[in-house]
């Protein structure tokens, strides 16, 4: 007679148990995979959903609903002596994974001129592009295409301002040490326009400038499809007062 292992007797004893043969352990390693499946793949797709939710079309605010925040916005700025707090803390947050900026603003890359304070606006709202005089080049044009294909925005505004410097330098002379040659010439265009006009020659030309800027991106931005979506407008930022004055551009 063939005795059973030692451990066969203590398993039955504790019935509460199940022998731990190969065949069970096998068949509880697929219930416990099948479990995890069942786990995974709803997270999966909730994932998938919350990325089909937050596509960039989706969240596209139109254009002249994204000039209308710009407009309430520098009023509040251009108004209050003490500026509002912002929900930094929520807004980092509700920004960290995604953004959806409303506006693409063109502009100097003045110290006193950025557009999240003109505008009185909050992280991710905004999708700024910046450099001297306001100009833009490959690396802007290219910036300015991803925020509308990826990121939904459909107001780009180009943003000149009172005093500005590379205008200024561009008028005295259509020549610059160093990169800032570049600078002043591409600025050119614009003094030659200002010049036969009455008026405050710097602040015509500052206009011009960023009217011609707003009109090489209408040219020379690749939006495709999204082309008819978009509007290119420019402005004048008023260093004395804090307002903003909108350029009567087409489209």
């Amino acid at each position: 007679m063939t005795r059973n292992p030692w451990w066969t007797s203590y398993w039955a004893r504790n019935n509460s148990l199940v022998e731990p043969t190969p065949s069970f352990v096998t068949l509880q390693s697929m219930k416990l995979s099948t479990i995890c499946a069942f786990l995974v793949v709803p997270s999966f797709l909730v994932a998938s959903f919350d990325l089909l939710a937050s596509a960039p079309g989706d969240q596209s605010v139109p254009p002249d609903a994204a000039l209308s925040k710009l407009i309430e916005g520098n009023k509040r700025f251009s108004e209050n002596k003490i500026s509002a707090g912002k929900p930094t803390a929520k807004q980092r947050a509700a920004t960290a994974q995604a953004q959806h900026p409303f506006a693409i603003i063109v502009g100097c890359a003045d110290s006193r001129t950025s557009p999240e304070i003109i505008f009185d606006q909050g992280i991710g709202d905004l999708f700024v592009v910046r450099s001297a005089g306001n100009l833009v080049d490959d690396h802007a044009l290219g910036s300015i295409e991803y925020a509308v294909e990826h990121l939904g925005s459909r107001l780009i505004v180009v943003l000149g301002h009172q005093r500005c410097g590379a205008v200024d330098a561009a008028l005295k002379s259509a020549t610059a040490p160093g990169h800032v040659n570049s600078i002043v010439r591409d600025i050119q265009p614009a003094v030659q326009a200002a010049k036969d006009k009455p008026g405050d020659t710097l602040a015509n030309a500052v206009h011009e400038n960023a009217i011609e800027i707003a009109a090489q991106i209408r040219k020379d931005a690749q939006l495709g499809d999204l082309a008819s979506q978009v509007k290119v407008i420019s402005g004048y930022y008023h260093l004395d007062t804090g307002k903003v004055e909108w350029d009567k551009t087409p489209n």
